[in-house]
């Protein structure tokens, strides 16, 4: 029994290790640049190797979007739960943090992270039914900040679902324009997302 399970946690190690590797190269090659070969060929595995792990490319698109969507809800998950157990800091604040959070995975893991917007493309059923739930889950987040904000009187607003909505849908957009070497850097492009979207809210 012990044997198995530690066969499995190296098992699940390695896999994790494949994974943030592999979203590294498809956001930087992209998805259609990317190929089980080249993929397989930078992580120093044979293509059979690589097939032990996931069953096609597809498969492999899917549990990266998933690693690394889990991972952004985690955090926005932990900004939340913080957000409810102290009194220091306002819930306007909080939600800049979210802000900034959703900003640095929507331009570092670009690749798997924009799924987020057409994952029909991408996904058999199965898979789609587990996306568009943990999306629910991780969108969730930021109505429930709103509607705090809307409890405590920082924030003024009729119907939060739809801010909800408008704020990442604005802030997916960045995708399709922000230039790493452009003018603007992460941290000041985020402190002007941050501006509009709270004056907003007020």
């Amino acid at each position: 029994m012990v044997i198995v399970k530690l066969s499995e946690k190296r098992l699940s190690k390695k896999k994790k290790q494949i994974l943030a590797s592999a979203i590294e190269i498809i956001n930087r090659k992209g998805y259609n640049g990317a190929t089980m070969e080249e993929i397989a060929a930078e992580l120093l595995m044979t293509k059979g190797s690589l097939y032990y792990y996931f069953k096609n490319k597809s498969d492999l698109m899917y549990q990266c979007h998933n690693f690394v969507l889990s991972q952004a809800t985690d955090e926005l998950r932990n900004i939340l739960n913080q957000a409810g157990s102290t009194e220091e800091r306002s819930i306007k604040e909080f939600l800049q943090l979210m802000i900034a959070a959703h900003i640095k995975y929507a331009i570092k893991e670009k690749e798997t992270f924009n799924l987020i917007m057409e994952p029909k493309q991408f996904f058999n059923k199965e898979q789609l039914v587990l996306v568009l739930q943990l999306r629910r889950e991780y969108e969730g987040l930021f109505e429930e900040i709103i509607s705090r904000g809307m409890k405590s009187g920082e924030f003024s607003v009729e119907e939060p679902a739809f801010i909800r909505m408008f704020i990442l849908g604005s802030m997916n957009w960045v995708q399709q324009w922000y230039k790493p070497n452009g003018r603007l850097t992460i941290d000041e492009l985020t402190a002007l997302y941050s501006q509009y979207i709270i004056k907003l809210l007020k």
